[in-house]
C-alpha cells in the first residue's frame, strides 16, 4: 500500500538503496542525469524529486514504485543523514591545491573593493576569502584559490596565510597596518599594487563582487557569526580542515546554487 512520503523520507530511501547497490553519489547522479550536488540535496532532502526523476531512479537502483511508496518499504540499515554529512566524504570531487599567484590577487581584488571601510580588518578579510571560496565551489564544482581553510574559535581561517602576507609585504604589494576599531585593535592591509585581473575570469570576479556587495560592509562580529551558522562550519571539527565538500549541504541563505530542476546534459 502506497503512502505520503516526505522529502526527507525519499531523500532516505534513495541513500538508502544507492548504498545498498554500492554506488557512489557521482555514479548513480550521472545515471540519473542531475548533478551531483543535486543528488545529495534530494538524499537530504532539501530538494524534491519529480515523477520523470523517480522513474530514471527506479530503472537504476531497481526498485517498483509501488514498493517504494509503500509504508512497508524496509532497509537493511538506516541512514542518518547528519553523520553522513560529518563523516569523511568517500565522493570527493577534488583535494584543492593552493594557487598562490591567483591567491594573492584575490585578495589583492578585495582589498581594492573594499579600500578605505574601516571595518574591513583581518576578521572580516578572512571571511571574504572564505565565502568566495566556498561560494564558488559549491556554484562551479571548481576551486577558486585551492586555499585550505582551517575551523578556529572565530571562524574559517586560510592556512599559510601569514606567509603569503609576509611574502607579498617584502615585495611591496600590501602594507600592514595597526590601529583601533570601535576601541578594539585591528590589523587591515593596504593593497600597494593592483589586482592583475588576467589571472581572474570574469565568473570568479562575479562571484567575488557578490560576497563584497553583501557582506563587506558587516562588522567583525556580524561577518563572524554568519559563518558559524555555514554548514561547512558546522559540520567540522574544531582545527581541522574544513571540506569543500560539505558547500553541496547547504541550506538558504548560505546556498549560492539553484537545486531544483538541474539537469545535467550527457
Amino acid at each position: 500500500m502506497s503512502t505520503k512520503l516526505s522529502q526527507k523520507q525519499i531523500g532516505q530511501r534513495i541513500a538508502e538503496l544507492r548504498k545498498m547497490k554500492g554506488l557512489s553519489q557521482e555514479d548513480l547522479a550521472k545515471s540519473v542525469k542531475i548533478s551531483r550536488p543535486s543528488l545529495a540535496q534530494i538524499e537530504l532532502g532539501n530538494r524534491s524529486v519529480d515523477i520523470l526523476e523517480l522513474q530514471r531512479f527506479s530503472m537504476i537502483l531497481e526498485f517498483s514504485l509501488d514498493y517504494f511508496m509503500s509504508k512497508d518499504f524496509s532497509a537493511s540499515q538506516e541512514i542518518d543523514s547528519s553523520e553522513e554529512i560529518k563523516g569523511k566524504e568517500e565522493e570527493r570531487i577534488s583535494v584543492p591545491t593552493l594557487q598562490i599567484s591567483k591567491f594573492k590577487n584575490v585578495l589583492l581584488y578585495i582589498l581594492e573593493r573594499c579600500a578605505g571601510k574601516p571595518n574591513v580588518g583581518e576578521t572580516v578579510l578572512y571571511k571574504l576569502l572564505y565565502f568566495s571560496d566556498f561560494n564558488y565551489y559549491e556554484l562551479y564544482e571548481e576551486h577558486l584559490t585551492g586555499a585550505k581553510y582551517r575551523k578556529l574559535p572565530f571562524g574559517p581561517v586560510p592556512q599559510k596565510l601569514d606567509t603569503i602576507i609576509g611574502q607579498m609585504i617584502e615585495k611591496g604589494q600590501l602594507q600592514r597596518v595597526k590601529t583601533e576599531y570601535h576601541g578594539y585593535p585591528q590589523t587591515r592591509y593596504l593593497p600597494l599594487e593592483k589586482a592583475d585581473l588576467t589571472e581572474l575570469k570574469a565568473s570568479e570576479t562575479e562571484i567575488i563582487d557578490r560576497v563584497i556587495e553583501q557582506m563587506s560592509d558587516w562588522s567583525a562580529a556580524a561577518i563572524s557569526n554568519y559563518s558559524h551558522k555555514d554548514m561547512p562550519w558546522l559540520a567540522s571539527k574544531e582545527g581541522e580542515e574544513i571540506n569543500y565538500e560539505l558547500a553541496f549541504y547547504r541550506d538558504a541563505p548560505f546556498s549560492v546554487r539553484n537545486y531544483g530542476d538541474e539537469i545535467e546534459a550527457q
